[in-house]
Parts: structure tokens; sequence; C-alpha cells
């Protein structure tokens, strides 16, 4: 697969385990993103036979928009701390193959999303409008529910504040933050005002129950640069009606 072609459209979704890592209350954090093959189309794959989490699934919040190339870190499943199920398997059917991911304790996958060991770096802080809550790091479920009408914009507004520490490995030019929102999911068109903004509209062109994604990057760049930190994204849901 790393030499296949990279196409426009028609390719497949692969899911990626990302790691995992403990929590203060004891219980255990799975991470995982996924890679569209596709340059161009974003697929939609409704949770079901060719979508699915076991054991405990098949939904266990994963996504059903798939955006083109590399996601990183897009949803996580807690566990207790004795992991009783050892092994979940994520599983996308797409693109005409089935390709599956089995995520387990090992120890290389052991990460720390929340602090740079190297640095001391942590992830931006992000807070939603009319929410005391300072979110920070992988997202954990809903972080907010909002209502909307098809066809009108809703405000979508958050402030995002960093730490400010300078990765001495990038370039001086990349010391910044930057913020974006996207469709996580939902079956219709979804058009972001401006999605690099963290105060924004968000206008459905269809009702249904959607979910968007706000990922707050640092200077470590897109999956912490490989280092699963430190970035932090809220997932917020919004039912729209007609």
């Amino acid at each position: 697969m790393p030499l296949e072609p990279l196409r426009d459209s028609g390719q497949s979704v692969t899911p990626a385990y990302e790691g995992w890592y403990r929590n203060a209350d004891g219980t255990i954090t799975l991470l995982a993103g996924y890679f569209n093959r596709n340059l161009k189309e974003e697929v939609d794959i409704p949770v079901g036979p060719n979508n699915h989490l076991d054991p405990g699934g098949p939904d266990r919040g994963q996504p059903t928009h798939f955006l083109t190339h590399r996601q990183w870190g897009m949803f996580t499943i807690v566990v207790p701390g004795s992991f009783p199920e050892k092994t979940i398997t994520w599983t996308l059917v797409s693109g005409g193959r089935t390709l599956s991911i089995p995520m387990t304790l090992h120890k290389d996958y052991e990460i720390s999303p929340l602090k740079d060991p190297a640095l001391g770096n942590t992830p931006p802080v992000i807070q939603l409008l009319g929410s005391g809550a300072k979110l920070q790091g992988p997202p954990h479920g809903v972080a907010a529910n909002l209502t909307a009408q098809a066809g009108k914009p809703v405000p979508l507004r958050a402030s995002v504040s960093d730490d400010g520490v300078i990765d001495p490995r990038r370039p001086a030019d990349a010391q910044k933050m930057s913020v974006s929102w996207s469709k996580f999911r939902g079956m219709g068109l979804v058009h972001f005002q401006n999605p690099f903004s963290a105060d924004t509209t968000a206008t459905f062109a269809s009702p249904g129950d959607y979910i968007v994604r706000l990922q707050a990057n640092d200077v470590s760049g897109e999956g912490g640069g490989g280092f699963q930190c430190c970035w932090t994204s809220v997932l917020i849901k919004v039912s729209v009606s007609n």
C-alpha cells in the first residue's frame, strides 16, 4: 500500500491506531485517526457493516465523514484500566477494500498527548462560548450540543490560547498556532464561513444530526509531527431541523 499511487477519488480509507495513554482516574484512552487515500474525494461511511468497532460497537464514537489525506487523533475510546476487551478492532469498508486495525495496550504504543516530555509543551486550550470548561488534548465525546435550522447559519465560537512553548527543532516561520473546523458526522453538506477561524458560522444544507470538529494545532503541527502532542480537538453535536 505505501507504493500505491494516490488518485483523486475511488480509493479506500485506512483506519489508524495512534496509541494509548493512562488517565488520572485509572482508565485508559485509546486514540485513533485515519488515512483517506483520495486526493480530492471526501468519503461518507455510516456506522454499520462498513464502519464498525468490535467488541462494544458498532458505534464507539468514530467518524462517519472522512476528510482527504492523513487525519490524526480523530476520536478516542475510554476503557477500564483492566482493559477487559484486550483488543478493539476498527473496520472500514470503502473503495472496494476491507481494512481493519487492532487497538491493544502494546508498550510501543503508549503516548503522552497532554505534555511533550522533552520540551514540556502542552496542547492549546479551547473554551467554547458559554462554557466554563477548558479543553485540552484529544476529544472525549461530545463537548457541547447546539441546534440549528437547515439553510440558516449557526454561530460557532470559541477562544483558543496556547502556552507559547517554542520548538527549537522547527523553523522560526513555523512557530504559530492554527485552528480549523470540519464535519465529523452527518450526511448533508456543511459550509463553514471561515473554517480557519475559531469564531465562524456553519450552514447545514439539510436537516439531521451532525457532529462538527474544532481542531487547534500549536507549533508541533498535524498530529504533533508524529509524536501525538500537542494539539486539541473538540466535538460539537448540532441537531438541524427544517
